[in-house]
């Protein structure tokens, strides 16, 4: 069948002097300007040809009207008029003959990349600005039809206390790192965890065009968004009803994935949009600012949307002042902190008696007193008031309560202020103006210590010993365990679900790893996956770096693995099982052009090649292939591969041509397992 882009350019080129140069080449401005203004010439040159009257007309009332937009589209499409590549991909027609416009359909998926596009191997940060290799194919609708199955599993392999060993089950509560495109192992995991994720935090490529991290992070825009929207659209059946998710980004696209964010989840599923300060304004920015002209960047954002608002419920968590109030000015040395804890209950319950016998007898120190007489040094004193304050107690500041501060010892009669009547008053409010008793509020220094964080984080620490948490090192990209500590301990509690698909460097499992919390991480880079699971190992161990002070986290006792705090002290690492993926890879990897050539006929042989490709005409055109650049080579030989078929799908697990393990097999059908 002639191709319908050389067809459209061979008409308009017999039309007249107005669409073609001297030379022959078609002036596709000129062309576009004409159907536009439906130019008589134009109209009645397409309405003579009736293979272009097809395309472009439809009959209305037995009249026939002009379709300009889909005729605009289709001449804007650079299949019109093409480069080496596609004039390549035309002569052995590897081409869509349909009249949709694909890459501007609203129903094509976009085909991944290698986390998330296919790059070129090795990439360090001292390479990051060489020319990466896109794979960013579209797929319309009609060949979708395997791509989002269930894929079968293999390379099961169990991390414990024990150390690295074959898996032989899969436990209903196991952690899971998974590895493989993350867009198909959402639908995977769908079918297992749908509705059952409390919290989805990802860390996507930020399209900036700059990234060291190894990753493709130079999409264009309407590339990245419909990246983006692909995979949330499978997160969010993942998500329980009252789940929710945090997405990180910066400036480059977040206010587009607000809108896209809004139309997926609703804009009143929109719980926040925060503002985390991921640097600070030193070194480098300080130049930048100096000889700039823009305000250095310091902060990031990190969206936060629930599935459904009116279930979703955070605990807000509190964060440390910088200062200490001068307001606490009594210490109570011997008061431990259960006996602490029995008092504020006692307080705020109103139990004054039981208050008393707890403080009775009990030696009061002013504060500043104390720190002197302790000879605590001034560079620790700020620290020690932290680590103390459970200790401190403090009064509201009034002149009926300056008695307290000079006494040596709690009693009643001091603690209790009397009126006029002789009543006895320890009520935790403030001073009552309107009458004249003295009304006693015990404050705990505690409760004053931190406040409730608001929508823009502070100083979260990003350099320092942030490269090194988990005893895996990062140059650029590591989210530090402070960060993820925060939106875990909001969102989440223990053995909740924590799902990350961009999973880098492996902070969000490390983290809910050491707060007991059950996660799942995907992640397609062999080099993170190999600091993945080394970080996670050292995490067994009682890894003492990031938040593991923080949360109590320090098993390396053994004994204590089998308690309840350490139930999930080991993780799961699986692959989804390859089939064409293997040999894009294999393509992606080749650097002489004689070795792809080579790969056409393994391709033939052992490869599911695309319905659209005729190896017939392929072996015409050979000729023609060796022309191509060495990357057009690599791309059109990925695009002959069946994209449904790149990874082996659930329902073929049994198909001998694959050869999985009878293991594999057994822990696949127990993944898919209902629960």
């Amino acid at each position: 069948m002639e191709n319908l882009f050389y067809h459209l350019e061979q008409v308009v080129l017999r039309m007249d002097s107005r669409f073609c140069t001297e030379d022959g080449h078609l002036l596709k401005n000129n062309v576009i300007e004409a159907a536009l203004a439906l130019d008589p010439k134009l109209l009645h040159y397409l309405l003579a040809d009736e293979k272009l009257k097809k395309q472009f007309f439809s009959e209305v009332d037995g009249l026939l009207v002009f379709d300009k937009v889909k005729f605009q589209r289709f001449v804007m499409n650079k299949q019109f008029l093409p480069d080496s590549y596609t004039a390549f991909k035309n002569k052995v027609g590897l081409t869509t003959d349909s009249g949709e416009f694909l890459s501007e359909s609203r129903e094509v998926v976009l085909s991944w990349p290698y986390k998330d596009c296919m790059l070129e191997g090795g990439q360090t940060k001292e390479d990051a600005k060489r020319q990466e290799i896109f794979w960013n194919e579209t797929l319309a609708p009609d060949e979708i039809n395997r791509l989002t199955e269930p894929k079968a599993l293999c390379h099961f392999r169990r991390y414990d206390s024990k150390g690295e060993h074959e898996a032989t089950e899969l436990r209903p509560d196991d952690n899971l790192i998974i590895k493989g495109n993350n867009l198909l192992a959402l639908y995977s995991l769908r079918e297992r965890f749908r509705n059952s994720v409390k919290l989805i935090y990802i860390d996507p490529p930020y399209n900036t065009g700059n990234d060291s991290f190894g990753y493709n992070d130079s999409f264009n825009h309407s590339t990245w968004l419909t990246f983006m929207k692909n995979r949330l659209e499978v997160a969010k059946e993942l998500l329980r009803n009252d789940g929710v998710l945090f997405v990180q980004c910066d400036d480059n696209e977040q206010a587009y994935l607000k809108i896209l964010l809004d139309q997926m989840f609703g804009r009143e599923n929109c719980i926040n949009v925060i503002v985390a300060e991921m640097s600070n304004m030193s070194g480098n920015k300080i130049n930048n600012a100096i000889n700039g002209n823009k305000f250095p960047k310091i902060k990031e954002y990190i969206l936060l949307y629930a599935k459904d608002k009116s279930s979703a419920q955070l605990a807000i968590p509190k964060t440390a002042k910088t200062e200490w109030d001068d307001e606490y000015n009594i210490i109570i040395p011997q008061l431990s902190q259960t006996e602490s804890q029995e008092l504020r209950d006692h307080i705020e319950c109103g139990n004054i008696a039981e208050a008393n016998l707890i403080l009775k007898g009990k030696k009061l120190v002013s504060l500043k007193e104390y720190i002197k007489s302790e000879n605590i040094d001034k560079t620790e004193e700020l620290k020690w008031k932290y680590e103390n304050a459970y200790r401190i107690l403090s009064s509201k500041p009034n002149s009926s309560l300056l008695v307290i501060a000079k006494q040596q010892t709690y009693t009643q009669e001091i603690a209790c202020i009397r009126n006029s009547s002789g009543a006895v008053k320890i009520i935790k409010t403030d001073f009552n103006t309107q009458t004249e008793t003295a009304r006693l509020e015990l404050l705990f220094a505690e409760d004053k210590l931190s406040v409730f964080m608001g929508d823009i984080w502070f100083k979260i620490t990003t350099t320092g010993g942030v490269a090194g948490e988990g005893g895996v090192r990062l140059s650029n990209g590591k989210k530090p365990e402070q960060l993820l500590n925060i939106i875990i301990e909001s969102a989440t509690k223990n053995n909740d679900i924590v799902l990350d698909f961009h999973l880098g460097s492996g902070t969000t499992a490390a983290v809910a790893h050491k707060m007991n919390r059950r996660y799942i991480g995907c992640e397609q880079l062999d080099a993170q996956l190999l600091k993945i699971k080394t970080r996670l190992q050292n995490v067994i161990k009682g890894d003492p770096t990031g938040i593991s002070k923080t949360v109590g986290w320090a098993p390396q006792n053994p004994g204590l693995l089998d308690g309840d705090k350490y139930a999930h002290n080991s993780f799961v690492y699986c692959e989804l099982a390859q089939a064409n993926q293997q040999l894009v890879e294999e393509i992606m990897a080749a650097t002489e052009p004689f070795k792809l050539q080579e790969m056409w006929e393994r391709l033939q042989e052992k490869g599911f090649l695309s319905y659209k490709v005729s190896p017939k005409m392929f072996d015409e055109g050979a000729d023609a292939f060796k022309d191509l650049s060495l990357d057009d080579q690599k791309r059109f030989l990925i695009e002959c591969l069946d994209k449904n078929m790149l990874y082996i799908p659930f329902a073929d697990l049994d198909d001998t041509h694959f050869a999985l393990t009878e293991n594999d097999k057994l822990l696949t059908r127990q993944f898919y397992a209902r629960r």
